[in-house]
């Protein structure tokens, strides 16, 4: 009986094609509109995501600590209190991969007739682990270059366009105000952190490289912070516990006194960037929602409004044989159809404006399966919800007084 059914819901539909256009318009704006949020929530989760990962996993950076002259305080890392020494006791701690220590500073970089203005990280090779960080092409430099404060530097992607086009990095030689450094490889791209800087945009030289020959220090061995990895998210609070225990205890820090650094949980600050997402994807979600909510009253608006006219046909079917049964199947059909052909043309509208805000935007979107069986799922659960109480109420007509109704 079923596909008779299906028939007659079709040919009903199409009795008054205006009318049924109406009533599904409700249902194609709710289910485009949460096809077209969902995809766009879930693309600025994927962004954030992205943006995590570039930055590496289980992530720490000590801040050195901050100077007070006349009652004005700078901010951190403008004192000079760590020290390469202080990196490499915090890599022995149980609990952390490695560490390393960060001397920085921008400079104008120069090759041939090109120049460019780029962040110069002074590191160690521990740098690259710590922060997850690939070559595409090349070699990194090694502790060999660090004792000798050798002129050789890994380059980003952003800083290598800008300077060598569309050139291979590798093997060439650029300057850095007058001094010439060599390229020895070309960083894999990472894109931008989640505070929107290029991470792609510098350039990565030797430790005492940086300190000797470009931006010098206060005293030999200052550095302005230290990147440090842990194992795993678990043991984080206890590796930045036993971080400021070992600092304050290094740095002759007495009970009472202010800490002279700062240590960051970045992983801490990537979680809540990314809950912060999620909850934004919700709340869009549930917004698009309260339209599919107008399509379910409009659908029963107009199944009641069907059922009275129809009144005279129902008593025909019920005189003829049909049961009450029949009948509630009959209105919950059309109901059902009505919903899931709107949800039909609303995926397609969803899908079209999602892929639309893409190409004139460039934001992320990410269309799911998920989301499209969420859609056909309530479209049905909304028929047949909104149809019921129609169906029910033409079902329980009794068959004389429907014969007679004019």
């Amino acid at each position: 009986m079923l596909i008779p059914m299906l028939g007659e819901a079709w040919r009903a539909m199409g009795a008054n094609r205006l009318r049924t256009f109406l009533t599904m318009l409700g249902m194609v704006i709710g289910v485009g509109a949460v096809v077209l949020m969902l995809a766009i929530g879930q693309g600025a989760q994927y962004a954030v995501a992205q943006s995590i990962n570039s930055m590496g996993s289980n992530l720490f950076i000590v801040l050195s600590g901050f100077t007070n002259a006349g009652g004005v305080r700078s901010g951190s890392g403008n004192a000079p209190t760590l020290t390469v020494a202080d990196a490499e006791a915090v890599a022995e701690l149980d609990g952390v991969v490695g560490a390393a220590p960060v001397h920085q500073g921008s400079a104008q970089l120069v090759y041939g007739s090109n120049n460019w203005n780029s962040y110069v990280i002074g590191t160690t090779p521990a740098f690259l682990d710590v922060r997850s960080w690939a070559l595409v092409d090349g070699a990194p430099f090694t502790d060999s270059d660090i004792r000798a404060s050798t002129r050789v530097a890994l380059i980003g992607k952003t800083a290598a366009q800008n300077l060598f086009g569309d050139e291979n990095p590798t093997g060439k030689t650029l300057r850095i105000g007058q001094a010439p450094f060599l390229i020895l490889g070309v960083l894999a791209p990472k894109g931008q952190s989640l505070d929107g800087r290029d991470q792609d945009d510098l350039l990565i030289v030797p430790l005492t490289t940086a300190q000797r020959k470009l931006f010098g220090t206060p005293f030999q061995g200052s550095v302005r912070s230290i990147m440090v990895k842990a194992t795993m998210p678990e043991v984080m609070p206890s590796v930045e516990a036993s971080m400021n225990a070992l600092l304050r205890q290094r740095h002759r820090i007495r009970a009472g006194q202010e800490d002279d650094f700062n240590v960051r949980n970045l992983t801490a600050v990537a979680d809540s960037a990314a809950e912060t997402t999620r909850v934004m994807s919700l709340l869009l979600g549930a917004i698009a929602s309260v339209s599919l909510l107008v399509g379910g009253i409009g659908i029963m608006n107009i199944m009641l409004v069907s059922v009275t006219e129809r009144t005279r046909e129902i008593g025909i079917r019920m005189a003829i044989g049909a049961r009450e049964k029949d009948i509630l199947t009959q209105f919950l059909l059309e109901a059902i159809v009505i919903s899931i052909a709107g949800c039909l043309i609303g995926l397609v509208l969803g899908v079209g404006g999602a892929v639309l805000v893409n190409l004139l935007t460039g934001t992320a979107v990410i269309i799911s399966g998920t989301a499209v069986i969420i859609a056909f799922s309530v479209a049905a659960a909304v028929g047949i919800f909104f149809g019921f109480y129609p169906a029910r109420k033409a079902a329980r007509l009794d068959p004389i007084e429907a014969l007679r109704y004019q």
